[in-house]
């Protein structure tokens, strides 16, 4: 027997009146909040797949239907560097002098 685990989803920061406008639209379909939300979801997740231009919308380029709209993507630590790497970044000059992470824990553990 198989057992499939399901994922935890969260949304943050969720205004007031689209909360509330949640939680009725769940009352007229006699569902749970958490009920309603699963199917909201789960309609969204059965609809068509995405076009390239949509996927390369999700990956963070605004697309040509929604220019100057940049939507979140993932970037892997090692693509980060690079790109700050190529941008010619370079530290402030004071952080030359300031303490690295490791040595005030290492500090405030001697201390004990």
């Amino acid at each position: 027997m198989e057992l499939i685990m399901g994922v935890n989803l969260s949304i943050k920061d969720v205004p007031d009146h689209v909360a509330q406008r949640l939680r009725q639209r769940a009352a007229a379909n006699h569902r749970s909040l958490q009920g309603e939300l699963m199917c909201i979801v789960s309609e969204a997740a059965a609809q068509a797949p995405l076009a390239a231009a949509d996927v390369a919308g999700v990956a963070g380029m605004a697309s040509a239907d929604r220019p100057g709209v940049q939507l979140q993507g993932w970037k892997t630590v090692e693509d980060l560097l690079a790109e700050r790497a190529a941008s010619g970044w370079q530290p402030h000059p004071s952080m030359a002098s300031a303490p690295l992470g490791v040595d005030i824990i290492r500090a405030d553990r001697d201390a004990r």
